[in-house]
């Protein structure tokens, strides 16, 4: 006979659940909270530092490269043919491409063809090699005066299509006021302007050479942050005609940040 024995009880052990209590729990809040703020200020103060370090930075950049473009355009100026207007915030001034020394005496075979100064002249021989065929204007010994000054084209020509890299040809004929002492020539591609107004720096090229400076509607900006103030100042130099050109330029950003920067620019003026 099969005698089965009644099911055990099984046992239920009641375990304790942990937990924190109210003040353990302000306590956890108030040092997290610490720690947070200590965070904060170690990992904001650094970047903010690297982002106004990186404004600045770029400030100085932008105003860097506009007066390094400036810069070259002022050293192949003609000579004596930069000025400043407009209390120090226009800076005009005739841009050459080449320049060499023109032919003054016949050879002696007779060759040659020199460039008179007695009469109108159409053509003349260029003593060395240009660096390209030429075009655009010839000028001759500019002392940016009644006379012989560039702008009111007295000693300005326009060259003919058919000059050379050894040869330059004039349309119309012309007679120039002075001889140049070093038999030296220009070649003027335009007139180029810079100028400061509603805070920008604006570039202008390309427009008709003239006395009484009228320039286009069209321009090219140098800067892309706002400029506060510009302030060009030209001395002309002495006898030697070493002249020196000092440009200051202040940027600003929509943050408030500025920078200032001044360069200076050696002018040869020898005509």
């Amino acid at each position: 006979m099969l005698i089965l024995s009644p099911p055990s009880k099984l046992s239920i052990t009641k375990k304790n659940n942990a937990g924190f209590t109210l003040i353990e729990l302000i306590i956890v809040i108030v040092l997290v909270g610490f720690l947070a703020t200590m965070t904060t200020d170690i990992i904001t103060l650094p970047v903010k530092s690297y982002l106004d370090l990186e404004r600045r930075t770029r400030l100085v950049d932008n105003a860097e490269v506009a007066l390094r473009r400036m810069q070259r355009d002022i050293r192949r100026a003609l000579p004596n043919s930069l000025r400043i207007t407009n209390a120090g915030t226009t800076l005009e001034l005739l841009h050459t491409t080449d320049g060499g020394r023109y032919r003054a005496k016949l050879a002696a075979d007779g060759s040659g063809d020199i460039l008179k100064f007695n009469s109108a002249d159409t053509s003349f021989d260029v003593l060395s090699t240009l660096h390209g065929v030429p075009s655009g204007y010839l000028a001759i010994y500019n002392l940016g005066s009644t006379g012989a000054n560039a702008y009111a084209q007295d000693n300005l020509a326009s060259i003919r299509n058919t000059s050379t890299l050894n040869t330059i040809a004039l349309q119309p004929a012309k007679k120039f006021p002075l001889q140049s002492p070093q038999q030296r020539f220009f070649i003027v591609d335009m007139p180029i302007t810079y100028q400061c107004i509603d805070g920008e720096l604006r570039r202008y090229s390309a427009y008709a050479i003239n006395t009484l400076t009228v320039l286009p509607s069209t321009f090219k900006l140098q800067a892309k942050a706002s400029v506060l103030s510009c302030a060009f100042t030209y001395t002309a130099g002495s006898a030697t005609r070493a002249g020196l050109v000092t440009l200051k330029i202040e940027l600003t950003d929509k943050a408030g940040e500025s920078a200032k920067l001044i360069h200076q620019v050696h002018v040869d003026n020898m005509p």
